[in-house]
């Protein structure tokens, strides 16, 4: 009697299918089937090998069959690779190849994924396909730092291409200025200055931003630590018109960026509009002259004024409830910190504090700590010390809380009393650049390169990272916690807080897609798609002189979508 063993695959009406092993006997003129075990339990893969194992065929592991003489980190690299493709960057640094055109892409490239020093670099990209995919393997901490002059002097003719590819006439043009700690004190650029970075006593550098409307970097210039914010300004606004070639533009900076003698000068550039904010002062001068009526705000969030202090100027009064909370809890807590203070110094007076002078330096240095001294009525005698509140003056600042004042150039037959919010609004998008490059992916700082020209190269090479950056984020922005709605930007209410939409709030809580894979960050998302590895391998038991063959992991479901999403990045 003829028997012969296989594997059955059988329907399931939608569910997975049933595997069962069956035995093919002869009886008579007639074949029969019988089941013997049900192997449903097991998976595909296992099923699908004992039914080549009962053809007959002859199966070996991968192991007895291959050495993988190397594994390095690829997905990641990948994805910054089909970023800087879909922007053309190769192109953007230099029209014509070359070995340091290959090297800046690959520092750049290692700045997104792993930001450390040019030493770091050559040992951290070894683990990964960048030495293979720039052909720079070979590449010492010399040839970097060569790179790196080599592309400082291109700076301009690069500025000048991103310039061309995202500044139009007439367009939004938003300048921001920051700063970052140095170490070390070699170099000239390092001074003490504006403290953006809470590293008190540390030397800093200056750098301003400049971006188009939608926040994408085009150029950024290098300043002494202890330059102001507004000296800065026209340099840039020439840049912007001789360099660039943008004869009309509205430029969007901050009050500590465009003051009354900025606007003065910028009067004299033709076709350069503005959009900018009062500073305090002014605001409680409107208040007191009548011209800034508080009960207005009762009816509306936001109205359009006029002064005879700001002629051809427009002035957009807005009130933000949400802000106003917030000053006044920190007001209050500034204060009660600051009294429990003084009570300590109230004890010390005419005991371990005696004399005006020294009871004064310890009350000076209290009522300084947190900017809240305008607020303190003190009394300092000899052998003792008193204070109390100004209620008056705190009263008289509450006022103010939540009111803002947007100040603009531009007519409202070109912008809209909303739009002017909304456009002041845009300088959100440089201080998430300058967040991007300081903290959470880039890491400009802290800056050790002792030359001037290699810490304008360094800040340069990092604003370039930031602009692939920038478009991967857009394109991850389905995957990442971020609201794909950014549309709905241009219609809501200019001055009501942020909020995030409907499918964006869900994400965020269920920390989920709707296919049930996990949302990410910048971050981990780029981690995820490490695991994606180029494994070598060599027939096994071959000798080293044997050719050797790759085998790239397959990308899960996350991975290809994140992969596939950076292929629509547009410019």
């Amino acid at each position: 009697m003829y028997v012969a063993m296989h594997v059955d695959i059988v329907p399931n009406r939608g569910a997975r299918p049933v595997a069962l092993l069956r035995e093919s006997y002869r009886k008579g003129k007639k074949v029969r089937k019988r089941t013997l075990a049900n192997l449903s339990s097991l998976s595909m893969d296992q099923v699908e090998l004992l039914r080549r194992v009962l053809r007959g065929e002859k199966l070996a592991s991968v192991e007895d069959l291959f050495d993988c003489v190397r594994s390095l980190h690829h997905g990641h690299v990948e994805a910054v690779r089909t970023a800087m493709r879909r922007v053309d960057f190769e192109s953007l640094v230099a029209s014509v190849p070359c070995r340091e055109r290959s090297l800046v892409c690959a520092m750049i490239a290692a700045q997104i994924l792993a930001p450390r020093s040019k030493l770091g670099m050559t040992r951290w990209w070894q683990t990964t396909t960048i030495p293979e995919i720039y052909g720079v393997g070979e590449a010492t901490e010399d040839d970097l730092y060569a790179a790196l002059d080599w592309l400082l002097e291109r700076q301009a003719r690069i500025e000048n291409k991103l310039a061309k590819r995202h500044l139009s006439e007439g367009g939004m043009v938003l300048y921001d200025l920051s700063s970052s700690y140095f170490e070390g004190r070699c170099c000239p650029l390092a001074a003490l200055g504006h403290d953006r970075d809470g590293k008190k006593g540390k030397l800093q550098v200056n750098y301003g931003l400049t971006t188009d409307g939608r926040g994408r970097p085009v150029a950024v210039s290098v300043f002494k630590g202890n330059t102001g914010d507004a000296k800065t300004l026209l340099p840039e606004v020439q840049t912007v018109r001789q360099r660039f070639g943008i004869k009309t533009a509205v430029l969007v900076g901050d009050r500590g960026m465009i003051g009354q003698k900025q606007i003065d000068q910028l009067k004299d550039q033709e076709g350069v509009a503005w959009i900018t904010a009062l500073k305090t002062g002014a605001i409680r001068q409107l208040v007191q002259g009548g011209h800034l009526q508080i009960g207005l705000f009762d009816e509306r969030n936001l109205f359009e004024l006029s002064h005879p202090d700001f002629p051809g100027e427009r002035l957009v009064a807005c009130r933000n409830p949400a802000l106003a909370n917030l000053r006044v809890q920190k007001r209050l807590s500034l204060l009660d910190a600051t009294a429990k203070e003084l009570d300590k110094v109230r004890g010390m007076a005419g005991r371990r504090l005696k004399g005006r002078d020294d009871i004064g330096v310890r009350v000076g240095k209290v009522v300084n700590k947190y900017k809240v001294a305008k607020h303190f009525d003190l009394e300092i005698l000899d052998d003792a010390f008193s204070y109390q509140v100004n209620q008056e003056r705190v009263a008289a600042e509450a006022a103010l809380d939540g009111i803002y004042v947007v100040r603009t150039s531009v007519p409202a037959d070109r912008l809209s009393t909303d739009d002017a919010v909304r456009s002041y609004k845009l300088l959100t998008r440089v201080e998430q650049a300058f967040h991007c490059l300081k903290t959470i992916d880039l890491h400009v700082r802290p800056i050790r390169h002792r030359t001037e020209d290699r810490v304008r190269a360094h800040i340069f090479l990092c604003m370039l990272a930031y602009y692939v950056v920038w478009h991967m984020i857009e394109a991850w922005r389905p995957v990442l916690f971020a609201d794909e709605d950014q549309q709905a930007k241009t219609s809501r209410d200019p001055v009501a807080p942020a909020k995030r939409s409907p499918a964006a709030a869900l994400k965020a809580a269920s920390k989920t897609l709707d296919d049930g894979s996990p949302v990410h960050s910048f971050d981990t998302l780029l981690h995820h798609l490490s695991g994606i590895v180029r494994n070598t391998c060599r027939r096994k038991r071959a000798d080293d002189a044997e050719p050797t063959f790759d085998v790239i992991t397959t990308p899960d479901p996350c991975q290809r979508r994140a992969l596939d999403l950076l292929e629509a990045i547009t410019v």
